[in-house]
């Protein structure tokens, strides 16, 4: 028998290369998952900006100048909190991780596969949503599309941090339940689709405090009057917090 003709593992970008493709697979064959990252934000945009299912007349401008940002928003909360927070709870709770964490992929990059893969997605959810926006009267300066993508990049961080806290704590059941029902509530009356200050009493700037209010601001400020520091310092805080707390609790099996 003869040695093999390179032994050892696979170059690290190869092996992060084969880790997200299967990520991005595993999330292109799940039903779930298309219908939550895509679906659901391009329902939410075709009927809050083509129709007058919502009373939206505080906004300046046309509907969807209000609502494609805030769209957007949501998008990247389904992309980088529930679909990778529910696939790692089920990958954890049938011992995958463990497994994989012992390969020469490592925990590192096993991670990083999946963080690439959420990158990937919401790519594909841009070219999407954002080819409807400008179908419906979206009108964005490209200027305005570079800023809003590093404020996606951040709110992208916020939310998987989130995801592989509850993925790494949790129970697969509580798990599903959560990223199901903290998706909806957080859209719902987080700040994601209608601004902050919309919000009645407090509840603006209570919202305003979260990843998703803050999110959805820094989103519209991108496309508008300009991204508020206040918005930066409270994702990068969420990001500082979820991360630390994740490396304290996280467990593989």
């Amino acid at each position: 028998m003869t040695a093999p003709a390179h032994p050892g593992a696979a170059p690290v970008l190869d092996r992060l290369r084969a880790q997200t493709a299967f990520e991005l697979a595993s999330i292109f064959r799940n039903g779930e998952q298309i219908m939550v990252t895509i679906l659901m934000p391009l329902v939410a945009l075709v009927a809050l900006a083509a129709f007058d299912v919502v009373d939206l007349a505080r906004a300046d401008g046309p509907r969807v100048d209000l609502v494609a940002p805030g769209v957007l928003a949501m998008g990247v909360m389904a992309a980088a909190f529930t679909s990778p927070a529910i696939a790692t709870s089920f990958d954890r709770r049938g011992g995958v991780l463990r497994l994989l964490a012992t390969t020469p992929l490592g925990r590192v990059g096993l991670l990083g596969g999946k963080v690439c893969a959420v990158l990937v997605l919401q790519a594909v959810q841009a070219v999407v949503l954002g080819g409807v926006a400008v179908g419906l009267g979206w009108r964005p300066a490209p200027l305005e599309v570079l800023v809003a993508a590093g404020v996606g990049v951040l709110g992208t961080a916020v939310f998987t941090a989130l995801a592989m806290l509850v993925a790494g704590t949790l129970r697969f059941e509580a798990v599903l339940a959560l990223a199901n029902i903290l998706l909806i509530a957080l859209t719902l009356v987080g700040g994601v689709l209608v601004p902050t200050d919309w919000l009645p009493g407090v509840g603006g700037e209570i919202a305003r405090l979260l990843p998703s209010g803050a999110l959805g601001e820094a989103l519209r400020g991108a496309f508008g009057d300009g991204v508020a520091w206040r918005d930066i310092v409270t994702l990068l805080g969420w990001t500082g917090l979820l991360t630390w707390a994740t490396n304290r609790t996280f467990r593989w099996s």
